[in-house]
């Protein structure tokens, strides 16, 4: 990154994975969906440094789960980031709305209460097309995230 201040202190992003240790909660719902956004992110980890020993995978029932497995996983103090992956589709009624809000203000909550970073790439699409055609790029996306902000919080 270049240098955007002078005399300023400026912390840099970096995506150096080396000697992390991250985890992954994903859903079985929408598995398809899932299993597109786990394998985009764990490649993208593994060729970020990150050891596949220190990869953990979690499967939990639906996204309304994910808050409470990332809580105890971060409360374990055996990880650096985490990642929750999922998909909640729109449908007929107005459980969307209610999956899709719980869901993430639970994650930020997480976060926020465990100080362990949280990516979140639960998709929260219109329809089955929509979540396919962002699975790979956000599970991509995801990863790095994790990466960026473990080593940014090692860092402060």
């Amino acid at each position: 990154m270049a240098k955007r201040t002078d005399n300023i202190a400026e912390i840099e992003a970096s995506l150096d994975g080396a000697g992390l240790r991250i985890g992954i909660a994903t859903t079985h719902w929408n598995k398809d969906i899932c299993d597109g956004l786990l394998s985009a992110a764990t490649a993208t980890l593994v060729k970020s440094g990150v050891s596949e020993k220190d990869i953990v995978i979690v499967t939990v029932p639906g996204a309304l789960e994910l808050p409470l497995v990332l809580k105890r996983m971060a409360e374990s103090g055996k990880y650096d980031a985490l990642i929750a992956l999922g998909a909640v589709i729109r449908g007929d009624t107005y459980h969307f709305e209610i999956v899709s809000n719980e869901m993430a203000a639970g994650i930020t909550r997480v976060q926020l209460d465990t100080g362990v970073p949280i990516g979140n790439a639960v998709l929260t699409t219109e329809n089955d097309h929509q979540a396919t055609a962002r699975m790979t790029e956000k599970g991509r996306d995801v990863a790095h995230c994790a990466i960026e902000m473990a080593r940014l919080l090692k860092t402060l």
